[in-house]
């Protein structure tokens, strides 16, 4: 994977790791919504118990998808935005080389179909 930082590859790796759980997912989408919140409040609204939202939080902090800071005895949980952009940048980047190779095929298909060479890659 070609990156403008160091570390980005373990940085994609974790965030889609963290990202094939739905329960994390679902955190996320609530986080979003909310902005912030903490497990009891986040455990109120899923399926699962509040140990369980602790333990999935645990997996997106270590992702750094969530960020958690102390207010009094209340940890408090909110979206960290960079791990999600930069595997955004990987995954539109990913798709670009793919477009490219994709049309690259189709040119040669076409050239191939009307008896020509193709033409260079762009």
């Amino acid at each position: 994977m070609t990156e403008e930082r160091p570390g980005a590859a373990e940085v994609v790796d974790s965030v889609i790791s963290a990202l094939a759980d739905p329960t994390r997912r679902r955190l996320l989408d609530l986080l979003a919504a909310q902005g912030q919140a903490t497990a009891t409040m986040l455990a109120q609204q899923l399926p699962v118990s509040r140990q369980a939202v602790v333990k999935h939080l645990a997996v997106l902090d270590a992702a750094r998808l969530v960020t958690a800071s102390r207010a009094g005895r209340e940890v408090r949980y909110a979206v960290r935005p960079d791990a999600l952009d930069t595997t955004a940048r990987w995954m539109a980047s990913l798709a670009a080389e793919w477009d490219r190779r994709l049309a690259r095929i189709k040119r040669m298909a076409e050239a191939a179909e009307q008896g020509t060479e193709p033409l260079p890659p762009d």
